[in-house]
């Protein structure tokens, strides 16, 4: 059931818009004695979930007893994300969602229905698992939180995603990877249903259908003008009508189709968002359908610090690096550490250009010439490149240098897809 749509043409939803919106909804709603918000961390910080989240505290006030960012595999916020992100939200309302230790497995997917959706790519049993929080049957209403963007695992972030990989478990988040990059990323991105959503949704109506879940999602798109993110639209409900509204909107708004492929990309990497490969090979993902053939992408990553924010994860990065989709899957089938962490490998195979265009990392001083060149990827001198291409100047889109050469600039990878018509059929 859609509890609510509301969408902008030109500008951005206000955020006197956002919160008149949101009560009356939650209003709609009735009376809860117990609410768990479930909020995107600090690499959604432009998501526009934090304002929403001090908005439903405002409120539920006291009747908010729990909010749990939706980490994923990622490391926990500091008191000071924490701050930034969620304004005036006490800090004694925050839990940290342990994705190795805190889940349950609620049950489990059939292997037979991963195999036929997946096209006969992996035919393993899927296991539903979410953080054990969420089963606590004194909560009234489980708020999901959060953006509706392209993604390059699932097609489209958020919804269910959110419960089923946000605040999931370490089996289920790894095998839930591996079905999407065994079936192909670049037919999946940008699309509201696909295999792993199948599997979510299988799960959803199987298996958590009796939790109070409302989704609370939200479409941005940046003014490249002013440089601001604007909020295009908010969709409240808890069914995948909802969604899909959400992801049509997204389709419109964050997907950019290039007039002609590109011979040279430039993504930046900001700091605050960006200190790994994990995260930042998102300037991998969302733009290799706009890559031509033997293209340069170079990636300004100045707050590199790690490849893997997970310990384990980093190691196995560092031990088998970004070689190719049949390079990894041979890998996985000889070697149990892979075996055993499949979203490490789903992770690797989405950050291969599988040979078809060149990879150029620029870290500052966290990660070294060496470390980058170990894991498969070519290196530069960020500020080299930055006085080469005369960063200060650059603007998002198309570039002509004074020499005449032509380049892609992209200020922020996590905004949207890029592709040209001739690789999103």
């Amino acid at each position: 059931m859609l509890f609510c749509e509301k969408t902008v043409v030109s500008g951005g939803l206000s955020k006197e818009e956002v919160r008149s919106t949101l009560f009356q909804v939650l209003d709609r709603l009735g009376k809860r004695c117990r609410v768990l918000a479930i909020p995107p961390d600090f690499t959604r910080l432009n998501s526009y979930a934090g304002p929403i989240t001090e908005m439903v505290y405002d409120f539920y006030g006291h009747n908010l007893t729990d909010v749990m960012p939706a980490l994923g595999t990622h490391v926990p916020m500091t008191d000071e994300q924490i701050r930034t992100m969620y304004g005036h939200i006490p800090l004694d309302r925050f839990r940290v969602h342990d994705w190795r230790n805190d889940v349950v497995t609620v049950g489990e997917v059939p292997s037979e229905f991963v195999k036929k959706v997946s096209e006969g790519r992996v035919d393993y049993s899927w296991p539903a698992q979410i953080n054990k929080l969420l089963l606590d049957p004194t909560f009234d209403l489980i708020l999901s939180i959060g953006q509706v963007v392209p993604h390059e695992v699932i097609g489209m972030a958020n919804y269910n995603k959110n419960i089923f990989v946000g605040v999931g478990g370490s089996e289920g988040i790894n095998k839930s990877h591996f079905i999407g990059a065994t079936y192909g990323m670049e037919r999946i991105m940008g699309r509201a249903k696909s295999p792993v959503r199948d599997v979510l949704e299988y799960a959803s109506t199987h298996f958590t259908s009796n939790l109070p879940i409302v989704y609370i999602q939200t479409v941005l798109a940046k003014n490249y003008s002013t440089g601001e993110m604007e909020l295009k639209g908010l969709f409240i409900g808890d069914d995948f009508e909802c969604f899909q509204k959400a992801a049509d909107l997204s389709l419109k708004t964050n997907f950019i189709m290039v007039e002609k492929p590109l011979k040279k990309c430039i993504v930046y990497l900001d700091p605050e968002e960006f200190k790994s490969t994990w995260l930042g090979n998102k300037s991998i993902y969302r733009t290799r359908m706009a890559l031509a053939d033997g293209a340069e992408l170079i990636i300004l990553a100045p707050a590199l610090k790690e490849f893997g924010e997970d310990k384990t994860i980093d190691s196995l990065i560092r031990k088998y690096g970004y070689k190719g989709t049949d390079f990894i899957l041979d890998a996985t089938r000889r070697n149990k550490d892979l075996q055993d962490n499949l979203g490490a490998s789903a992770h690797l195979i989405h950050g291969s250009s599988e040979g078809r265009f060149n990879i150029t990392y620029c870290p500052g001083p966290g990660v070294s010439r060496k470390e980058i060149e170990s894991v498969g990827f070519a290196w530069a001198d960020i500020d080299t490149i930055k006085e080469k291409y005369h960063f200060t100047s650059l603007k998002d889109g198309w570039n002509r240098m004074p020499d005449g050469e032509e380049v892609y600039y992209i200020s922020n990878p996590a905004l949207g897809l890029w592709a040209h018509p001739s690789r999103f059929k």
